[in-house]
């Protein structure tokens, strides 16, 4: 085989890793989508701080809009690749 055609088949399998990773992270941001619009109006929502592991109180309704613009983000780039 020639280098150029080793190149284009690890070009082929690093792409094809990288759709199966954005595929999963697509498919954990949607059940968070639904786990938020199934919540009772009532119940309280908390959001992590990045790098650490504290909890802070969140408005339900701006984390749901946030997880939703999130979703439709991933699912632009992974249509994208």
């Amino acid at each position: 085989m020639s280098a150029r055609n080793l190149d284009n088949s690890e070009d082929v399998s690093e792409r094809s890793a990288l759709k199966e990773e954005m595929n999963t992270k697509v498919k954990e941001q949607k059940i968070i989508v639904d786990e938020l619009s199934n919540l009772k109006k009532n119940k309280k929502v908390y959001i992590q701080q990045r790098n650490s592991n504290i909890f802070f109180l969140a408005d339900r309704n701006q984390t749901l809009s946030s997880c939703r613009k999130d979703l439709d983000y991933m699912k632009k780039e992974l249509q994208d690749l």
